[in-house]
């Protein structure tokens, strides 16, 4: 098996070249962190990744987590991986080290995210939703809260999950009937079932701390009416000691397409009506105070859609130049000419070019808004600051919406491309396909993405968010103008962007109209088309810098990474963005087909 999950040589480029991450350490909050700090930080993350937790990916599919008697264990491999991840402090590589975090930028967190989750993002769904459960700690949790959940989740000796999802109410959360009710000690007592609760029950920590949204009885109906709640699996004394088991039990796990090495579980919360748990921050202010962990869950789930994209491009890449099948085109009519390597065939060119295209343009995006994060803990002014915020904001959908979508197609031309061998269990291919399907669905449907980029994202702040980026997206048009080697190029990305503006200004009004039905049966199409211009600029941005190190002598051994950056952002303006373009003129024809339907139209009955 290819010991590659995701190009150095790209990574590095991203972070030093297009981003200029080591920027920030004339930052104070970032001081410690100059490029050969950085540099360490992705090589011990790439070491433990391919060397540590890659060798569990096989064992965590064909294992899987199993559920008996209550208790769920893990794939056994999984538990050296897991002390490992532990004693590196990876966990918390953003938070204050005086919660045992590491206090490095989002963006180097991202990149050494990139490979980890690359390796095995199954096993590593473990960490993510404990560091997003331990947010939430910080963000709206007492001191007292602190004290207790908070270095012993950052450091990994406790886990955390996200409960939010019931029978009748997934995506609806506001029809949630979990119930709390206050104790005379000032904690609550939790009574309700959820579903699909990634790493509700597992044998890797000694105790699962569980944020759970509730509605304390009297609340208003709907998500005003939402708290949150913090429940341990076992009750935490004053002393930080643990206690009695909490009334929380899993009372299955679900059967799933792919990353089984991590359990889905159905929770029942006080069956025996001695579950307790605090109130964390405000009551009925329990959806927006868990927005905070689900735009992180967001931002995660892109990242491991990019993770499976990268790790099938690598796979791909080194199949594609071992397998030897077919003569070369130009030698079909010689029956004395020898078979190839399937590298050589076009149309298998084709399927590695696109898969590189968007791997790479996926990285930038990723990378992009974790350095938007990071700027806004450097930000000399409150509107600097705002600035950056929005551009998170607006590019959220994007990043978890469009991304998966993209890295699902990534998966699939990985398959294609091993052949017959890439469905079959032997190879690496079909288990990325499976694990990647999920990250469409999970932590908001990419449809709730793309309604969230329409409904809110676009004018929010008066537009001012897409204006910055537009700003942004300019900065880059005006430098790939001026350099001979993209200029065509850039003003085929820049026809795009304009016309990326003018959908954008249509569909915004049709939704505030009469015709809101419409406009967003075509928000996907939409969220499709910006994701499309935003790969075009990224790619450009890429291009654009490698042709100016061409343009001044690049490194020998740079010649064909920076050659190939340009006919990468050429294959996407002329094999894609017509595509693109296509889309928009759907959108902006606003056929009302799919609302118009009747229902017994559909058929089925």
């Amino acid at each position: 098996m290819v010991q590659q999950i995701a190009d150095r040589r790209d990574v590095d480029f991203v972070l030093h070249e297009q981003l200029q991450i080591d920027q920030l350490s004339r930052h104070e909050i970032f001081a410690d962190f100059n490029k050969k700090t950085i540099d360490l930080i992705i090589s011990e993350a790439r070491n433990l990744a391919v060397k540590e937790i890659l060798p569990t990916q096989f064992d965590g599919d064909r294992e899987g987590a199993v559920f008996e008697d209550g208790r769920v264990t893990v794939p056994e491999s999984f538990h050296r991986a897991w002390e490992l991840f532990k004693e590196g402090e990876w966990l918390a590589m953003t938070e204050d080290p005086e919660w045992g975090g590491q206090g490095m930028p989002r963006t180097v967190a991202l990149a050494a995210s990139d490979y980890l989750n690359g390796a095995n993002f199954a096993f590593m769904m473990y960490p993510g939703l404990t560091h997003g459960a331990g947010k939430l700690v910080t963000t709206f949790g007492s001191d007292k809260l602190k004290k207790l959940f908070l270095k012993k989740m950052f450091t990994g000796e406790w886990t955390g999950t996200m409960m939010l999802t019931e029978p009748e109410a997934g995506s609806d959360v506001g029809a949630l009937t979990t119930s709390a009710v206050k104790n005379e000690d000032g904690t609550y007592s939790i009574t309700g079932s959820k579903i699909f609760i990634s790493s509700g029950e597992h044998d890797l920590a000694e105790n699962i701390i569980h944020p759970v949204l509730a509605r304390i009885e009297g609340a208003p109906a709907g998500t005003r009416g939402i708290s949150l709640f913090l429940v341990p699996k076992i009750w935490v004394n004053e002393d930080g000691s643990l206690g009695e088991p909490n009334d929380i039990v899993c009372t299955g796990v679900e059967e799933k397409m792919g990353i089984h090495g991590n359990p889905t579980c159905s929770m029942s919360l006080g069956s025996k009506g001695q579950c307790r748990g605090w109130l964390l921050g405000e009551e009925n202010k329990g959806m927006r105070e868990m927005f905070l962990m689900m735009n992180e869950a967001r931002l995660l789930v892109g990242t491991q859609g990019l993770a499976c994209a990268s790790a099938a491009y690598m796979h791909a890449v080194d199949y594609a130049r071992q397998r030897v099948q077919g003569r070369h085109l130009l030698n079909m009519m010689d029956k004395s000419a020898p078979s190839v390597p399937i590298i050589q065939h076009p149309d298998v060119r084709r399927m590695l070019l696109t898969m590189k295209v968007y791997v790479e343009a996926m990285r930038s995006l990723t990378y992009y808004v974790g350095l938007c994060e990071d700027r806004i803990h450097v930000a000399d002014s409150e509107e600097e600051k705002a600035k950056y915020q929005g551009l998170v904001d607006l590019l959220t959908p994007i990043a978890k919406g469009y991304v998966t979508d993209r890295a699902f197609d990534v998966c699939n031309l990985g398959v294609q491309i091993y052949g017959g061998y890439g469905y079959i269990r032997e190879y690496p291919m079909e288990q990325l396909l499976r694990d990647c399907r999920i990250t469409p669905i999970y932590e908001g449907t990419n449809g709730i993405q793309a309604m969230d980029l329409l409904g809110r994202k676009l004018g929010m702040n008066k537009g001012k968010p897409i204006m910055d980026l537009l700003g942004e997206i300019q900065q880059t048009l005006t430098a790939a103008k001026a350099n001979q080697r993209v200029a065509e190029v850039a003003n085929k990305v820049e026809q795009a962007v304009n016309r990326l503006g003018e959908v954008a200004l249509n569909i915004g009004k049709t939704a505030m109209s009469p015709e809101v039905l419409t406009a967003f049966a075509h928000a996907y199409s939409f969220m499709d088309v910006t994701g499309d211009v935003i790969m075009s600029w990224l790619l450009l941005w890429r291009a654009t810098i490698a042709a100016e190190k061409l343009d001044n002598g690049a490194r020998k051994k740079d010649v064909v990474f920076y050659e190939s950056q340009i006919k990468g952002s050429e294959f996407f303006v002329h094999s894609i963005l017509p595509v693109t373009l296509g889309k928009m003129d759907v959108i902006l024809a606003g056929n009302a087909a799919a609302v118009d339907i009747s229902e017994d139209g559909f058929g089925g009955k």
